[in-house]
């Protein structure tokens, strides 16, 4: 079983172990297009929210959506109570309460919005760090944030990119697992293998995200084996 090759685990958590239900998300697309003075169909409130597609920034952009100003007022319309309230977790999500590995949440959701999630949904204690993206850290495909995990977990890659360490020499096999394209970036940029979790489909997502392994749920990785080509 894959969950038993790695000496640490490091996830995504929106869209990958939980997502909203999409009635919080249109809410959110209504008041900040009031806000904005334009309305968001379904299809592009979907589209910024999951990160379809590719870079949210370019595709407002293409929408003539200014960007500074859209997340301003996104940020302004959010609230942490009420999206925790509508946050659910996905039933395969459970086998990281099982793993017996050092696990990192590495996540581009704020500490604001992700500490009442984990809250509600009680998963805290499943995590031995928590790193939240920022301005500072960089975001995800950037490995900023995946390194700053592996040193609160004491983790040194031997893996996918960079310069492997071996296990001889203090080096661990890691994976970061998550549902886009950003995350897989992430993983191989920081030296880990990287696991995508399909949660749309790929149609809708308008591009396939390659991986180290590509499932649509983790109980899918039982017995499962590694992409062809992606060594």
């Amino acid at each position: 079983m894959v969950p038993d090759e790695y000496d640490f685990w490091l996830l995504d958590l929106d869209g990958t172990l939980v997502d909203i239900e999409p009635s919080y998300v249109r809410h959110v697309f209504d008041e900040v297009g009031d806000r904005l003075g334009r309305t968001f169909t379904d299809r592009e409130a979907e589209i910024v929210w999951h990160g379809l597609g590719g870079s949210r920034n370019e595709q407002l952009r293409q929408w003539d959506v200014g960007v500074d100003r859209f997340w301003e007022v996104f940020h302004e319309v959010e609230d942490a109570d009420a999206r925790a309230e509508h946050t659910f977790l996905y039933d395969d999500a459970d086998f990281v309460a099982d793993l017996d590995v050092p696990v990192g949440l590495v996540t581009h959701c704020q500490e604001y919005l992700t500490e009442p999630v984990l809250d509600r949904l009680d998963i805290r204690d499943w995590f031995d760090t928590v790193v939240c993206c920022t301005e500072e850290t960089g975001w995800k495909p950037d490995p900023t944030p995946v390194e700053l995990a592996m040193a609160d977990l004491d983790t040194a890659p031997n893996g996918h990119g960079g310069d492997p360490v071996s296990r001889a020499d203090g080096g661990s096999t890691g994976v970061l697992a998550g549902d886009g394209p950003h995350d897989i970036g992430a993983a191989w940029n920081a030296g880990l293998d990287g696991i995508h979790v399909e949660r749309h489909d790929p149609h809708s997502r308008g591009q396939c995200v390659l991986g180290d392994y590509r499932v649509e749920a983790f109980t899918d990785l039982d017995g499962v084996r590694a992409e062809p080509g992606s060594d």
